[in-house]
């Protein structure tokens, strides 16, 4: 399997990040229903993306053809203001026509084994995603997929083929951020998609930036679509 291309755009200014990040979803959700009459987009946790979400709440778009994913998720009960899913609700979600049974929340609430397994289900049959959002951790961790993982336990001695024959969403025990459990999409699931977008601000996030350019293997270098990956960093330390 071909190594990671990446393509980087770097901001110093938050508004002008948060809007490049809205304009990149809501051309991939057009060009994506003009040419497969549905958009499937993974969504990422976090902070960072909320500003981004807000802003793609206030667009026209044509929400009854959009399908949501999460790309993981942690085991909180299900209002837990700490889930992903709730953030993206308040964000976005609840401000817009798509019909709840085309968001697929993860059911996180089961614990790791049995909500990767109802999740597993989710998202059988579903072909490439056709936009995938990714953060990145200071450790250079991207969805649950942290440094020393399953993803490691599983691998052998070719992380990148091994990868690909990983389930498409594992349950994770042991995060070295609460909580523990949690469940995610695995690296060639998140691989499998037309589009793939990180979304990268603050200081802290410097030097996994410099790592991941300078090709250490960290996790979110793990990530390898076909058409290769775009990451938009804001630093606005710079300015």
């Amino acid at each position: 399997m071909p190594g990671q291309m990446v393509r980087w755009r770097e901001f110093v200014d938050p508004a002008r990040f948060e809007r490049a990040a809205a304009d990149f979803i809501l051309a991939a959700a057009a060009e994506a229903i003009a040419e497969r009459g549905a958009f499937r987009i993974v969504l990422a946790g976090g902070e960072t993306p909320r500003p981004i979400y807000e802003r793609v709440a206030c667009a026209h778009a044509d929400w009854g053809r959009w399908h949501v994913y999460f790309g993981d998720e942690r085991c909180l009960p299900p209002d837990d203001p700490g889930r992903n899913s709730v953030m993206a609700r308040s964000a976005w979600l609840d401000r817009v026509a798509i019909p709840a049974s085309q968001v697929h929340v993860v059911e996180a609430e089961l614990g790791p084994e049995a909500g990767a397994q109802r999740y597993a289900a989710a998202v059988s049959g579903v072909g490439p995603f056709d936009l995938v959002l990714l953060g990145l951790g200071e450790d250079g961790h991207t969805a649950s997929v942290f440094p020393g993982g399953p993803w490691d336990r599983m691998a052998g001695a070719n992380p990148a083929d091994d990868d690909m024959a990983m389930p498409p969403v594992v349950p994770v025990f042991d995060a070295p951020k609460p909580p523990p459990g949690r469940i995610s999409l695995s690296p060639g699931r998140l691989g499998d998609a037309r589009r793939v977008l990180f979304v990268v601000a603050g200081a802290g996030k410097r030097v996994a930036v410099a790592r991941w350019q300078a090709g250490d293997p960290i996790p979110a270098s793990r990530i390898r679509p076909r058409g290769g990956v775009d990451v938009f960093f804001l630093d606005s330390a710079r300015r």
